[in-house]
């Protein structure tokens, strides 16, 4: 925002409804603005349209707007004419070159001069002998098929546009964005892994999805917050899915605990708990008969057979392990 707000002012040239008039004063309020010129005004008493249209700008903007002539204006401003109509080249000068609302904003921030915005008729606008005399035209890009704006709607859009040269601030806290720690977002990328590891077999598939995931959180920028929320979530996905590692650590963050998940249906959980606790029985049932048949073959063994059942368990159980590991690669 600028130290200093420009000296802009506002002029309406032959008016014709005194709403149009309320609602130009309101806009002016609305980005900065104070002093409105008119020019063959209609009357406009006190509870008139016009004040029902102001809003607040009914105690300051709009009982102390001046009457004024065209030259006037000309004669002690530097001003800018609008007009919904322009031309294509220089054969037709009194409408181009013109300006947008956005190019003017640019040329105001860098000379500064006291400015009159110029607006027509309700009907026919500025008339070419009155464009001829200001010194640029603006114009407000609009659809090819009906580009004419509504009077008080054209003040409005051109105001919005100068508001960073009218107001040195607005209601709209000056707060930057705080992108999560990066050691926070590489623990995403990593719980994330996991789960693909989990839902996808293919290896091809998954580096192109982590690499697409990994674009698309370097243009969102997260907070530490959804950061969070992200981690919580995958953990309780990893956990569901039957990982028991989460980025190659049995660590836990208390932040990740904190997180809100209970938008996971729980009818969802509780079946999945459920299908644990199912393996989990059929897992240990099948243990005991294995026991059972090695005990019963080596009841009556050597101490050497005893050996050799031990060490088969022993490579079995490590490639058990071994397996569970590359699950968790």
């Amino acid at each position: 925002m600028p130290s200093e707000s420009q000296n802009i002012v506002v002029v309406v040239v032959e008016p014709e409804t005194p709403g149009n008039i309320g609602t130009i004063a309101r806009a002016m309020k609305n980005f900065g603005l104070t002093e409105l010129l008119l020019v063959d005004p209609p009357p406009i008493p006190d509870g008139s349209e016009a004040y029902g249209f102001a809003g607040h700008a009914r105690e300051d903007i709009l009982p102390n707007a001046k009457t004024v002539s065209f030259d006037t204006v000309v004669n002690q401003y530097h001003t800018i004419g609008t007009t919904a109509i322009t031309a294509e080249d220089s054969r037709h000068h009194i409408r181009f070159p013109y300006k947008t609302p956005s190019e003017v904003c640019e040329d105001l921030q860098t000379v500064k001069t006291e400015t009159a915005l110029i607006f027509g008729r309700e009907g026919t606008g500025l008339t070419n002998d009155e464009l001829a005399r200001v010194d640029e035209v603006c114009s407000i890009p609009a659809s090819q098929s009906y580009p004419v704006l509504n009077l008080g709607q054209a003040a409005t859009v051109l105001l919005y546009e100068l508001r960073s040269v009218t107001l040195t601030e607005t209601q709209l806290p000056d707060i930057e964005r705080e992108r999560a720690d990066e050691a926070d977002i590489d623990r995403f990328y990593e719980f994330f892994t996991d789960f693909l590891h989990s839902v996808e077999g293919r290896e091809h598939k998954r580096e192109k999805t982590a690499l697409m995931l990994r674009r698309l959180i370097a243009r969102a920028h997260p907070t530490n917050r959804e950061i969070s929320t992200l981690l919580g979530l995958f953990r309780r996905a990893n956990v569901l899915l039957g990982e028991q590692t989460y980025g190659g650590s049995d660590q836990t963050d208390s932040k990740d605990d904190a997180t809100d998940i209970n938008s996971i249906p729980e009818d969802i959980i509780n079946a999945a708990v459920e299908l644990t606790s199912s393996q989990q029985k059929e897992s240990k049932t099948q243990d005991g008969s294995d026991s059972s048949i090695i005990r019963t073959s080596s009841g009556s063994g050597s101490d050497s057979d005893s050996d050799s059942i031990d060490n088969v368990s022993g490579e079995s159980n490590a490639e058990t392990s071994a397996d569970t590991d590359t699950d968790n690669v």
